[in-house]
């Protein structure tokens, strides 16, 4: 990609829904530049980040409101289906087949960079199934419109799109991204493991060691990003992830809302004295997470563990979560039985 052909980049860098959305709301073709949040954020990045207001001015003039995010960002699948529901999404047949096919495809890289970074590869090939399907959707928006049009005209979250992009500012100028070119999500993540700019700033790896982290074309730098982003985050080798549970008859528990309580405040001793058997050998003093995994029949729990919580780093929901651990597992079952199936 050439980016000679707009100062900013010459500066910086010369790569590559789930939801129905509502009537958008009327916003102009560009963004205003004077309006005193904009302008406060131009002011911020330049001070902070050591980027020249001119080429950021350059850079978000640039930049187009997508109205259809915003209706996206306000019915997230992770929020408005049930357990069972989001589950069949993207723990299926096909999905399982196509991971158990990546997984082939890219077995000594993915073996030996999970063995390194000490987590499964099923967890790693998951995850990819999971945000892209192994590399194959990675978004069509422009990150610098999602990221901008989440900045500016989304309050509910404007502080923390506000940092990313600015994150996405820096990222450019010490990458070879071109800004106006790279596409993502609704949310502004980025490649196969669809990272947002601050993780790729921080979690991205050139495994290939070709002076470049690109989480769209080289599956070293891809496999090794993922690795390093659940090891950095707390992934214990060889701990338990998730179990189911069996509530007893008198159990007495309350259950903070969905998205809410993401902590390991309880143990499995603690959740046995108010009626919630773990249907997994672990010590009794071990961190736990009830978590809520609703069936077309009614209510039902599992527990997460320290390496559960670590998945929720990667993505702030349970539903996600169970959904990359349910996939790795059915994933590493395929694999395991394809590999009896050929052994001498």
């Amino acid at each position: 990609m050439n980016s000679c052909r707009f100062p900013l980049l010459a500066l910086l860098a010369c790569a590559p829904a789930l939801a129905q959305p509502a009537s958008p709301p009327v916003l102009p073709a560009s963004f205003d530049l004077h309006r005193p949040d904009i302008a406060a954020f131009i002011q911020e990045v330049t001070q902070r980040d050591g980027l020249k207001r001119k080429d950021v001015q350059r850079l978000l003039k640039e930049a187009r409101p997508q109205p259809k995010i915003i209706d996206i960002m306000n019915r997230p699948i992770e929020k408005v289906a049930p357990w069972w529901e989001y589950r069949e999404h993207f723990v299926n047949a096909e999905r399982v087949t196509d991971g158990a096919q990546f997984w082939a495809e890219h077995r000594e890289s993915l073996e030996r960079i999970a063995a390194a970074y000490e987590v499964p590869p099923e967890y790693v090939v998951a995850i990819l199934g999971i945000e892209t399907r192994y590399g194959r959707v990675t978004g069509h928006y422009r990150v610098l419109d999602a990221l901008a049009t989440l900045a500016f005209d989304y309050p509910p979250r404007h502080n923390y799109f506000a940092g990313e992009l600015a994150q996405f500012l820096v990222l450019v100028k010490e990458s070879r991204l071109d800004p106006l070119k790279t596409t993502g999500s609704y949310a502004g993540a980025m490649g196969a493991p669809q990272f947002m700019p601050s993780a790729y700033r921080r979690y991205a790896v050139d495994a290939s060691n070709d002076q470049r982290r690109d989480l769209w074309g080289d599956w070293e730098d891809i496999l090794a990003s993922v690795a390093n982003y659940l090891h950095q985050n707390g992934w214990k080798a060889g701990g338990p992830v998730l179990a189911d549970t069996r509530i007893e008859p008198e159990a007495n528990f309350q259950l903070e809302p969905h998205g809410r309580g993401l902590e390991l405040d309880a143990t499995v001793d603690s959740l046995g004295a108010h009626g919630v058997k773990v249907d997994l050998d672990v010590p009794p003093e071990t961190p736990a997470l009830l978590v809520l995994a609703e069936q077309p029949d009614g209510p039902a729990y599992r527990v997460g563990f320290n390496n559960f919580y670590v998945l929720t780093r990667y993505n702030t929901s349970t539903r996600y979560a169970m959904a990359v651990h349910d996939l790795a597992q059915a994933i590493a079952q395929r694999v395991r039985a394809a590999t009896a199936a050929v052994a001498p």
